[in-house]
């Protein structure tokens, strides 16, 4: 709330109910602690099509990624994880994370 640009044409009494919901709400906003708010129980279920027809298969070959791109993503990957936006899964030993798109290194590709 320090940092909030409130309308300078507000009552004294706007300024207060305002305020006052936006601190019994503050849980949906992102904060340092919480870059993705405390929101909850609001899971997104995905159906996965396992039958005819598939989806396109993609044609690009694997290529070696750069060390710099490589650093890069596993330190995106590490941010995500501590999110809890995706998730190690132990159910799966093949694929170390799993993610509505999968990321998979192969012999440095």
């Amino acid at each position: 709330m320090r940092e909030a640009e409130i309308s300078l044409h507000l009552t004294e009494k706007q300024e207060n109910e305002l305020s006052s919901l936006l601190y019994d709400h503050k849980g949906a906003f992102a904060s340092d602690k919480e870059p993705l708010a405390e929101i909850s129980g609001h899971g997104v279920g995905i159906i996965l099509n396992i039958e005819r027809p598939y989806a396109p298969i993609l044609g690009r070959r694997a290529y070696p990624a750069s060390l710099k791109s490589r650093e890069a993503l596993e330190a995106h990957i590490k941010e995500l994880l501590d999110l809890s936006v995706i998730r190690n899964d132990g159910h799966n030993e093949e694929v170390e994370k799993t993610t509505p798109v999968i990321v998979a290194w192969h012999n440095g590709k």
